[in-house]
């Protein structure tokens, strides 16, 4: 039988092509990549008048450093609103002692979900509706800015690049082991699918955006119809991006260095269960989620697969065509670890965790699994102590 090794030698052959190529594109972009950082220009020479809005259920752990690393931004016209969406931690306490400090800070109390809103998304219709900014900013409540200069910058590069919606990416804080381990690896799933050339690409279909931090005019936000037209949607933030292409209007996406910081999930229950909600609401359908999955099979665990047991059988004195599949896995693996080792160290994680690809490869498996079964008819979402009915994307 020559079809099992001929078949794992293709596929890692395959795989050795892509992983090489990764280099290449790695090259390119420290090469080439434009980084939003403190030293860029701003604020503009007359700056618009700015609405910080930024969504918090149950957010008592982080409000605090959020707010006032915000109020410590050197722009000189904005404000903060900050929606308490029925919190039960004391969230909303916390921001009605900053807002009695500093007149800038506003809260709006959310006491209610209405029927077919999701939470985050009927709270930011609510504050921004009661913005008074001619641009408005959306962050999220585990943001922690390290700069004074982020809004500043993330303005003046707004409109140096004529950008309707603006999403500066976040740099992760990662603390603990699976963080380490893990985070970089699910973000770069989303960064194949949608990387910055084809986001920023007017021509391209490509859309994508991280609700971090997403700037946009508010004439942009009513083109596109507010978040009622996203109010059913998980990870609304990639939704506003697409609706923004969709219009025609300028959609950019940047990454950063040195302006805030984003610490996601502490743990790997969360990472799993935060993971499988956005690759849920990111790729959304049966196909793109398989393509997903497959992907991550095939470049992941087929090289590791394809050594292994290729190796393996030929020295026990199998079929000589074992030698192709373990001299190929084996040589997809040397690529693959090169390639992940200097991802990591781009990512602000410890390269050596390389080494443990395959198990970082299997928990975005998971992850990538759970969202696919909450594709069932009914299936429910939990997100903040709140469940939802999963609406699959067309």
């Amino acid at each position: 039988m020559i079809v099992a090794p001929l078949l794992l030698a293709v596929l890692s052959t395959l795989a050795l092509l892509v992983w090489s190529s990764r280099h290449l594109m790695i090259r390119k972009e420290r090469r080439e990549g434009f980084i939003l950082t403190p030293e860029h220009a701003g604020p503009p020479a007359t700056p618009p008048r700015l609405s910080v809005v930024v969504a918090a259920k149950d957010e008592a752990a982080n409000i605090e450093t959020c707010v006032r690393t915000m109020l410590a931004q050197d722009y000189p016209d904005f404000e903060l609103i900050v929606c308490d969406d029925r919190s039960t931690d004391g969230t909303g306490d916390i921001v009605e002692r900053l807002a009695a400090e500093d007149p800038r800070v506003r809260l709006l109390r959310i006491t209610h979900l209405p029927e077919g809103w999701f939470g985050k998304n009927n709270a930011m219709q609510n504050g921004i509706a009661q913005a008074s900014g001619e641009w408005i900013c959306m962050i999220d409540a585990d943001c922690r800015q390290t700069s004074p200069r982020t809004l500043a910058t993330a303005m003046q590069y707004a409109l140096d690049t004529q950008a309707d919606l603006l999403s500066v990416l976040p740099q992760l804080e990662m603390k603990g082991f699976w963080e380490n381990l893990v985070q970089p690896i699910c973000g770069g799933v989303l960064i194949i699918w949608f990387h910055p050339d084809k986001v920023n690409n007017p021509q391209k279909p490509n859309a994508y955006a991280n609700g971090a931090f997403i700037l946009t005019s508010r004439a942009t936000y009513e083109a596109i119809g507010t978040h009622a037209a996203v109010k059913d949607k998980l990870n609304e933030d990639m939704h506003l991006a697409a609706l923004t292409k969709r219009k025609g209007l300028t959609l950019r996406v940047v990454r950063s260095q040195g302006l805030y910081l984003v610490r996601m999930y502490t743990s790997l229950e969360q990472i799993i269960r935060g993971w499988s909600r956005i690759f849920l609401g990111t790729f959304g359908t049966l196909k793109r989620l398989t393509a997903t999955f497959a992907v991550l099979v095939i470049m992941g665990l087929v090289p590791w697969l394809s050594a292994a047991g290729g190796l393996s059988l030929a020295a026990a004195g199998a079929s000589p065509w074992w030698w192709a599949a373990g001299v190929a896995g084996l040589a997809a693996v040397a690529a693959q670890v090169s390639v992940i080792a200097r991802y990591y160290r781009i990512s602000n994680g410890h390269g050596a965790f390389a080494l443990l690809y395959p198990v970082s490869c299997t928990i975005a498996l998971i992850a990538v699994t759970r969202s696919l079964l909450a594709l069932r008819r009914g299936a429910r979402v939990t997100w903040r102590n709140t469940s939802y009915t999963s609406t699959p994307q067309q």
